[in-house]
This record gives C-alpha cells, sequence and structure tokens, in this order.
C-alpha cells in the first residue's frame, strides 16, 4: 500500500480499518491517537511483523471513524471484529454458544433454567445469569443438584399459570408448590439466594451460612428444618470434593497462560471462584509465533469478555494475563473501565502476583498446549490447501445447490461452513422463478441466476475461501461466466477473490452418474481444467466436501416444498369465492402467513380493508376447515 497523506488523520480517538480493492475489510485497529498510530505502519518495513507487512500488500485505503473516547473506540473495535472477522485479525473463534443458568426476576416465583443465550441485551434485563458452562453434562448435573435439594419450582410460566394441584415434585418434597399453595415469597427469595452463591461458584461460603442456619434450627427446636440444611450441606460438601482448592482465600479471579507450539500459539484460561477450581477454556491460532503474543494478549481480553452484556456476574473482579504487553499500560486501563462498566464493579487486569498465581498461570498454559496438542490431526481447512494448492488454508465454504418441481417454485439454497461447522444462521434461500433469465427447469439458467444474485449481494464477510457448486462441468462453467464478466477473479492464485469448484456425483462402470449410496469417489472439477482433481475415494478432506454438498441439497429441497406447500396454500385462498389476488394480497399483507390468517377471529379478519364480515366468515370457516385435515 502506497502511504497516504497522513496529516488527513486525526490525533483524536477511534478505530481505522484497512480495506482490499473490493472494500473488504482486511485489518480493524482501535488507537487513542489515530495520526499517530497509522504513522507507525509507514515506517521501515524490516520493523514490522511479517502478519502486518502482508497485510499492507493487500491494503487499498484506509477507513477511519472517530469516537469521543479512548473506551468508546475500544467497545467499537471488539464489535467490528466480532461481525467482519477481518483476515489480518487475532480473532478469537469461539462460536460455540454456551450453557448459562437463568433466573428471572420479573416473575414473583423464578425457576432455575438451562438456556445457551442471554435474552437481554444488557443491564436493564431483570433476569441474573450465571456462567457460562463448557460441559453441559456438568451444567445439568448441577441443575439436577439444585432441584433435589432447594425445593424451587421447575415448571414453565404456562403450565405454572394453569395448575389446579400440586404436581409430583411436591409430593416428593422437590417443589414448594407456589402455583397453588401460599408460599412465603421471601422464604422463595432466600433459596434463590443460596442458588445464586451455588452457581456463581461460592460453594465453601454457602456451606458455611447453611451451617449457621442449620444450629440455629436445631436450638429452636425445628428439626426438620435442620434435617433438610443437614443434606444440603451433604450436597455442597460432595460437589466440594471434586473440586481442587487452588487458593487459601476466597478469590475470584481468571487466570490466563500462554504457550507456544510449532504450529502456533496456544491460551489457556482457568476460571477460579471462591478459591476453587471450576472451569477452564482453551483456544489455539495456527501459524502465529511468540511475535505476535502482545496482539493477541490486548485482542483476547476484550473480544472474549466485553460481549458479556446481561452476564456481567461471569465476569470476575481480577483477570490475569501472563505479562501486560509493554506500551499497552493504557489500553488495559481502559478496558479495565469498559468491564467495570458491565460488571457494576472494579475490575483490574494485572500481571500474575505470588507463587500460587504464577502456578496457576503455567497450569492455564500447559492445559492450553496438552488441548493443542490432541488436536494435531491435520486440519481440513489444512487438507483442502493442499489438495487444491491454494495459496491460504481453506476454511470458510459456500456451497449452492438447485432444487425444482418441473421448473416451477425454482430456489437455490446457500449454506456457509467455516473452520468445519455449519454457521445456519448464514444459511439463504433465493427465489430465483422471479428471474426471467432463470426459465423452465434450466439448472445452467438457475445457477446464473445465482451467481448474478450473489454478486450483487457483497456480504459483511465479504468472498469465502471456496465457492462449490453442487454438479459437473456444465453448471460449473455456467457459474464462472457469471463471475468472470462481473470482473471476479476465480482461481488458486494469491490474488483471486475466492476458489470456485464443482462436486459431481460418482461414475459407475458404464461412465453413467452412480447415486449408490456409500459411494465416496465423487469428483471435483475446477474452472479450465477437464479432468477432477485427484482426492483419494475416502479421503477426510472429499468427505467433508460431500458432506457440506449433501447439507446444501438437503436445505434447498426443504426450501423447495415449502415453497410449494405455501403456493398451494395460497391457491386454497384465492379459490374461495369474492377472494381475487388484490384481496389474497392484502390479507397476506396484514397477517403474513395462512396459520395466523386461520388462528384469527372473523373480526380481525373483516378490518382487512375490502374484506368484510361476509368474507371474512368464508376465510374463517374454509381456513379452520384446511387446517383441521
Amino acid at each position: 500500500m502506497q502511504k497516504p497523506d497522513l496529516s488527513l488523520f486525526p490525533e483524536e480517538p477511534g478505530v481505522y480499518l484497512y480495506k482490499d480493492s473490493a472494500g473488504h475489510i482486511l485489518y480493524v485497529g482501535k488507537a487513542k491517537h489515530l495520526r499517530r498510530r497509522l504513522t507507525s505502519y509507514f515506517r521501515k518495513s524490516a520493523s514490522l511483523p511479517q502478519k502486518t507487512q502482508l497485510m499492507l500488500q493487500h491494503a487499498q485505503n484506509i477507513e477511519i471513524l472517530r469516537t469521543g473516547t479512548e473506551k468508546e473506540a475500544l467497545l467499537l473495535e471488539a464489535s467490528l471484529i466480532k461481525k467482519y472477522r477481518p483476515r489480518y485479525n487475532i480473532v478469537l473463534r469461539d462460536d460455540k454458544e454456551y450453557l448459562l443458568f437463568r433466573i428471572d426476576g420479573k416473575v414473583p416465583y423464578p425457576r432455575v433454567e438451562i438456556v445457551r443465550r442471554s435474552k437481554e441485551g444488557g443491564k436493564s434485563g431483570q433476569a441474573r445469569y450465571f456462567g457460562p458452562y463448557s460441559s453441559g453434562m456438568a451444567a445439568r448435573e448441577t441443575w439436577r443438584l439444585i432441584h433435589r435439594h432447594f425445593p424451587l419450582r421447575r415448571c414453565r410460566d404456562a403450565a405454572f399459570a394453569n395448575r389446579t394441584r400440586p404436581c409430583l415434585y411436591y409430593d416428593i418434597g422437590q417443589c414448594l408448590a407456589p402455583c397453588v399453595l401460599p408460599v412465603d415469597q421471601q422464604v422463595y427469595k432466600t433459596l434463590l439466594g443460596d442458588v445464586a452463591l451455588l452457581l456463581s461458584g461460592k460453594t465453601r461460603v454457602l456451606a458455611r451460612a447453611l451451617k449457621e442456619e442449620m444450629r440455629a434450627a436445631a436450638r429452636s427446636l425445628r428439626f426438620e428444618d435442620a434435617a433438610r440444611l443437614r443434606d444440603q450441606i451433604r450436597a455442597l460438601e460432595k460437589t466440594l470434593e471434586r473440586q481442587s482448592v487452588v487458593l487459601d482465600e476466597d478469590k475470584d479471579l481468571d487466570l490466563a497462560g500462554l504457550a507456544q507450539l510449532p504450529q502456533g500459539l496456544a491460551l489457556g484460561v482457568v476460571f477460579v471462584r471462591g478459591g476453587l477450581l471450576l472451569d477452564g477454556r482453551n483456544f489455539f491460532w495456527a501459524g502465529l509465533g511468540m511475535e505476535d503474543a502482545p496482539e493477541l494478549l490486548t485482542g483476547f481480553v476484550p473480544q472474549y469478555y466485553l460481549q458479556r452484556r446481561g452476564l456481567g456476574e461471569s465476569i470476575p473482579p481480577r483477570i490475569v494475563l501472563p505479562w501486560i504487553p509493554a506500551g499497552e499500560e493504557s489500553s488495559f486501563q481502559t478496558l479495565e473501565a469498559a468491564l467495570a462498566e458491565i460488571r457494576g464493579a472494579a475490575v483490574q487486569i494485572s500481571a500474575p502476583k505470588g507463587r500460587d498465581e504464577d502456578n496457576l498461570s503455567r497450569m492455564a498454559a500447559s492445559n492450553a498446549r496438552e488441548a493443542a496438542l490432541s488436536l494435531a490431526r491435520p486440519v481440513l481447512a489444512d487438507l483442502l490447501q493442499k489438495r487444491f494448492r491454494s495459496f491460504r488454508p481453506i476454511r470458510r465454504i459456500e456451497a449452492v445447490d438447485i432444487s425444482h418441481t418441473g421448473g416451477s417454485h425454482i430456489r437455490a439454497g446457500m449454506v456457509v461452513f467455516e473452520d468445519e461447522k455449519a454457521l445456519k444462521g448464514e444459511y439463504r434461500a433465493y427465489n430465483i422463478e422471479a428471474r426471467a433469465d432463470a426459465a423452465g427447469g434450466d439448472d445452467y439458467a438457475a445457477l446464473a441466476a445465482w451467481a448474478e444474485r450473489r454478486a450483487e449481494r457483497q456480504n459483511d464477510k465479504g468472498w469465502p475461501d471456496l465457492i462449490l457448486i453442487d454438479g459437473g462441468r456444465g453448471q460449473l462453467s455456467a457459474v464462472n461466466g457469471v463471475f468472470s464478466a462481473k470482473k471476479l477473479k476465480t482461481g488458486l492464485e494469491a490474488d483471486a477473490d475466492f476458489i470456485l469448484a464443482s462436486i459431481a456425483k460418482a461414475r459407475d462402470e458404464s461412465g453413467h452418474t452412480d447415486r449408490r449410496a456409500g459411494k465416496d469417489n465423487d469428483r471435483i472439477f475446477l474452472p479450465g481444467r477437464s479432468n477432477p482433481l485427484n482426492f483419494p475415494a475416502g479421503a477426510a478432506e472429499l468427505l467433508y466436501l460431500q458432506h457440506i454438498r449433501d447439507t446444501a441439497h438437503n436445505f434447498v429441497v426443504s426450501r423447495h416444498r415449502r415453497a410449494r406447500t405455501s403456493a398451494a396454500l395460497a391457491g386454497e385462498l384465492t379459490a374461495m369465492p369474492g377472494i381475487g389476488p388484490k384481496l389474497a394480497r392484502a390479507l397476506f399483507e396484514r397477517f403474513g402467513s395462512l396459520v395466523a390468517m386461520a388462528g384469527a377471529d372473523v373480526s380481525e379478519l373483516a378490518a382487512t380493508p375490502g374484506i368484510g364480515r361476509a368474507r371474512a366468515e368464508l376465510v374463517r370457516a374454509r381456513l379452520s376447515a384446511l387446517f383441521e385435515k
């Protein structure tokens, strides 16, 4: 990249984005002084990390976003990295939705439920969340422990509101039955407070409190209460036996350790609550060296912790890193302030203090090293890179398939995989029938129409590493022709936008397509190459591509069937006397679906312009009969 006129950039704090010629974001960074930070990129290249030098070779322009404060720049940077996942940022690829415990504060008798994500976006939510738990088995075992020894309701709100008699859990002493019995809210609130201590990792604190309560109950001759508390204490003591005491004091902190391997850098985090080692997490970044460690540490903390709006209780008062990178002290002070705002109390980020914390940091590093070594099998992205002879690993793949019935209800389905995970939120279905150039049952024309749409829809993540077409050379040629006309470069070269390939079914001995189950020698074609790539039958990377192709096929078939069913149901509507396309459109605009129309009463249907009560009664009767079939 040519050196820009740096005098045009402001001194204020903000975020800067390096973009390539197509406008795709390559790197996102923050700065307290934008001009000073950007100037550092254009000193002698020998002093820049290799990754930064490579990024500058592809960058074409810089875009800046000013912010009022350094903290706002920090929050914006973390948000943009999470959204765009730029290629040259050190991105925390941790898309797994960990389990959380949720206690809803909006109802008088809340239940403890296990959820996958927070429903509240910020501190205004009345629910409390505890976690996250990396092990689903551990989370559910904790849930069972809670309900065995703390008699809280476990039924859903709908069942709770409609009960007329206590359920079985009341009969066996595992619920107070607040659904029908007059349970003291303060008693219930006390039980919830004990459960909150347990879920927060304050097991030792809770055990001490329950022992005092048990003694008080015994002194007051409340022997049934004392026995119940005794059972709770025994259950907690069994839990304590499974947890390691790593600190003498009841401290809460997260400790990180960093390990270098030949393949890259591994980072481990251990979670200590109340002096007990509760859980841990491990991460790995291939291709990084210790020269990247300062950027990794600086980027890890905001990406991991700043997304916890509504989960402030999961942020500990101290976060311990192996060291604080030189020159980043101000950034970490800003980060402490941002985390304190989420947590509602002070947060300190520091290096280990004392022998115990040093040992825990080394334990975290050892755990990360062992986890990385256990994954020593070749990563499919690297195997695909070798098989395609690509200039970079093939991590992100989009696969496309077409489905129609005799040329009607044509749908193109696109699925997305990244790092061997299906990104279902990024699946897309395209209505190709609406395109004039996708006539009849012509799969080639339908794929070309899809390619037009895909080229027009430059999504936030840019192009994938590989676009995979379900079909042979003909389907591949149809798509490649459109992309070429759009000036998109497909190929294996370093400056290509993406790799384009197709996957075709295996051939039998007669040369016909072999669709028998268990055939694992499907063929992979590239544009301009007559022979397929050499994938050994049963190779892991070929099976992976087949799995992606099959996923795309199943997805588009389901969308095609849905479109066909919707069209059939819509036909039922227009077949009713007095209901033409105009009135049918008015009904769909008001209710959105036939299911919603069937659930509406006559007065709601009659309120639609042009319908009237007589037609509304007809529509209501016909739809009721239709959905009863």
